[in-house]
């Protein structure tokens, strides 16, 4: 199952709070990242994982905080695994499948 999130405050819960969580920045405008979206949804509905998401139209400033926090460059799509507020694997564009998200976890 997986939740959107809105807020900076939510995301800084989750990484002090969550252990393990998937994530995914998502645009409402481009194709890329709508199939990135349906791939995601495929994974969380058939894992047992923590997974969130946001809007990037609708959360600009969590979506900018989320690539400093983690130290990476902004992208949409963009998927992260992150432990323990450590971000063990991303991945963009194409590259967000069900598959590797799976394989990312193990």
């Amino acid at each position: 199952m997986k939740q959107q999130i809105k807020e900076i405050q939510e995301f800084e819960d989750l990484l002090k709070n969550e252990g393990s969580f998937y994530f995914l920045k998502h645009s409402l405008t481009c194709p890329i990242s709508k199939e990135a979206f349906q791939q995601f949804s495929r994974f969380t509905e058939d894992e047992n994982v923590n997974a969130y998401f946001l809007h990037v139209q609708e959360s600009r400033e969590l979506s900018a905080y989320i690539a400093e926090k983690l130290e990476t460059q902004h992208e949409s799509p963009q998927a992260f695994l992150i432990k323990n507020g450590t971000v063990l694997w991303n991945a963009s564009h194409w590259n967000i499948t069900k598959d590797s998200l799976s394989k990312a976890g193990k």
